[in-house]
């Protein structure tokens, strides 16, 4: 599933074609994706200038004048295109490829656009995704968002956070780490490459990093740390190539060629000094990649 740093370099990617630009009709090909469609859904985007494309952990976030925000989630598969005159771009790269068998498109909206008009156009073979509408000033409290924790983007995101909810908890730390009302957006790989920089075992109590008094023990200032740092090289690998949009290979980022650990079974560990090798167990149903040498 995509993560929060391939869904925000598909922001930055869409951003420059979609804002300020006038869907000038949204064209559905099926009645649903994960869920159906909201009601009159192509009937209310229409006509509505984009204001600006904002992301919430993995959610996308479409700001039409007029008060609605088209919320959008990728899902498992799903993929945004870009087709002009100059030619087409897929903006993002993913762990897995995303797919272009027009056969899957199922959301195309026409743009209208000072550069003159566009297309950007939904994909998602295994129709995972879904998008849905909200009024702006309840965007906080949609079922989808309300519950969300900070993201690991901002300051807000730190170890004194982190103390207070794992405090006295028995979870698994890449359990406590995976719950998206601790913090929005983080998922299995990114967790993974985070545990991996903080030497610390994804079995570990999660209770552990914190003393009796509450407060946070060095090795989750550490963690904080390693989170905020993956996530921010993976966001500038995953954008570095935005200068122009518009790639023949649609191309726009590798982070999974800076990999440490995840997707990594049986390689040799790449930490300083240590003679591990990278190994996988399950947890939840996920795989979790991890040096049982190093990480403690």
């Amino acid at each position: 599933m995509p993560e929060l740093p391939e869904v925000e370099t598909v922001r930055r990617g869409l951003a420059p074609v979609m804002e300020g630009a006038v869907i000038a009709r949204a064209e559905l090909r099926r009645p649903d994706l994960r869920f159906p469609f909201p009601d009159r859904f192509a009937e209310v985007v229409t006509g509505r200038r984009v204001l600006a494309l904002g992301r919430r952990a993995k959610y996308l976030l479409i700001d039409l004048e007029g008060g609605d925000v088209i919320i959008a989630h990728l899902g498992m598969s799903g993929s945004f295109r870009v087709v002009e005159e100059r030619g087409e771009a897929v903006p993002g790269d993913f762990h897995v490829p995303r797919g272009k068998d027009e056969r899957h498109d199922h959301v195309v909206l026409h743009l209208q656009a000072e550069g003159g008009p566009r297309r950007v156009i939904y994909n998602d073979p295994r129709r995972f995704g879904f998008m849905d509408l909200a009024r702006r000033e309840a965007l906080t409290e949609h079922p989808y968002l309300r519950d969300l924790g900070e993201e690991p983007t901002g300051n807000a995101l730190d170890a004194l956070y982190l103390a207070a909810r794992f405090r006295g908890r028995s979870l698994p730390l890449k359990a406590a780490l995976l719950d998206q009302k601790t913090i929005a957006g983080l998922g299995n790989i990114y967790v993974c490459e985070a545990l991996w920089r903080a030497h610390l075992s994804p079995e570990r109590a999660a209770g552990t990093l914190v003393t009796a008094a509450g407060k946070p023990r060095k090795e989750l200032s550490l963690l904080t740390e390693a989170i905020r740092a993956v996530i921010a090289e993976a966001i500038e690998a995953g954008g570095s190539t935005l200068r122009d949009h518009i790639r023949a290979d649609g191309s726009l980022g590798y982070f999974q060629h800076s990999f440490s650990v995840y997707d990594r079974e049986g390689q040799a560990c790449r930490t300083l000094g240590c003679k591990g090798t990278i190994g996988r167990i399950v947890q939840s149903g996920r795989s979790t990649f991890q040096c049982a040498a190093c990480q403690k």
